[in-house]
């Protein structure tokens, strides 16, 4: 076979092709690139004539790297190319300039949460095409219109649907409570602009779950009020515990019996004006009025007892003598209780209680009641 020939049956070796090729497979080998091999040691007759035979337009070619070794791209997604979802109504005003779609096609891809989400209130409303006071209910009333989502071929994150995630960077906590806010700022949610959960970006999405039923009522992210709001506040599921408590573990009481979680205009918020106010929806009979109050007790129930729970009886702060004796120090007036300091004074005030002769120290009606005896 001519040299000519043998140009055209095989690939001219690299270091026949360029003389030079030494310097730029040095070059590559610097910067982490790798080239194949040079082929076997080829006739120097044939390989002079297959260069000598090739155009000018050959020796020009760009050299292939080995697939392998190609330098490291960052990924880019790739532009859906197909037919577009179909628009059920536009989205003025989108920055995306996306559409909306409808919630049929998203139950195409996301039909195992369908049949949780329908167990819901909301998914109810949307399987019964319920049409509320914002209009009717869509999944893309809280997720945005969906048309970049679905021509993107799907994905977290793609086409800028929104996630109510708190580790999405795209979405804020705050942004996420005003899609729920949309439709839920009235009633017991009017206070929430303010209030404290609100000032320390809680989402409603953390007491809340929206795509699956948990609870009866309320949708909680927790089996129970109390382990939804015991998920921030641990000194209080504590407190719980104590041996005097509120009967909550006994479900006769809840924490939204006395606050208001999504805020109100008294402290702590409190679902009545004052804390004696909130007391008195329950103990009703220490409400009065009374012919002879108690100062302290009239001021603020707080000052004598705990209500999210203590090791004393009756909620108390302290033990009942101790609780007394913080205002009613000795020398006593009444005969026998003596002064401090004196054997055997201080045992009726110690030993014994000071209920057992102040019956009544919430308040009293009768006439010879100033004491409190009864």
């Amino acid at each position: 076979m001519s040299a000519s020939g043998a140009g055209h049956s095989r690939a001219v070796p690299l270091h026949a092709a360029m003389p030079d090729v030494s310097a730029l497979m040095s070059y590559a080998a610097d910067v982490g690139l790798s080239v194949p091999a040079p082929s076997g040691a080829a006739e120097p007759g044939a390989g002079e004539a297959a260069v000598d035979d090739k155009s000018d337009s050959d020796t020009s070619a760009p050299i292939r790297l080995a697939h392998n070794d190609a330098p490291a791209v960052a990924p880019t997604k790739a532009v859906v190319s197909g037919p577009m979802a179909k628009m059920v109504r536009p989205a003025p005003g989108d920055p995306w300039g996306r559409y909306y779609v409808g919630s049929e096609i998203c139950e195409t891809c996301h039909a195992g949460l369908f049949d949780e989400f329908s167990l819901t209130v909301m998914g109810r409303s949307i399987k019964s095409g319920k049409v509320t006071a914002q209009g009717k209910m869509e999944c893309e009333t809280c997720h945005g219109p969906g048309s970049g989502h679905v021509n993107e071929g799907g994905g977290r994150g793609a086409g800028h649907i929104r996630s109510f995630r708190k580790t999405d960077p795209a979405t804020s906590v705050a942004d996420s409570n005003a899609i729920c806010l949309s439709c839920h700022e009235k009633g017991n949610q009017t206070y929430w602009p303010g209030s404290t959960h609100e000032t320390r970006d809680v989402a409603c999405t953390d007491c809340h779950t929206v795509m699956r039923r948990v609870t009866p009522r309320f949708q909680l992210a927790k089996k129970t009020v109390m382990d939804t709001c015991f998920q921030c506040h641990k000194d209080r599921r504590a407190q719980s515990q104590r041996t005097s408590h509120m009967p909550m573990r006994e479900g006769k009481v809840t924490c939204a019996s006395c606050h208001n979680p999504h805020g109100s205009a008294t402290e702590a918020m409190l679902r009545e004006p004052t804390v004696n106010e909130t007391c008195y929806t329950c103990h009703a009979d220490k409400r009065g009025p009374f012919l002879f109050e108690h100062a302290p007790v009239r001021e603020n129930c707080l000052n004598c007892h705990d209500p999210h729970g203590t090791m004393h009886p009756n909620l108390l702060v302290v033990m009942r003598e101790r609780l007394c004796q913080r205002c009613h120090t000795n020398p006593h007036n009444q005969p026998g209780l003596g002064v401090i300091g004196i054997a055997n004074s201080m045992r009726y005030a110690v030993g014994s209680s000071c209920q057992n002769c102040h019956t009544n120290i919430h308040g009293s009606n009768s006439p010879s009641g100033s004491r409190w005896h009864r």
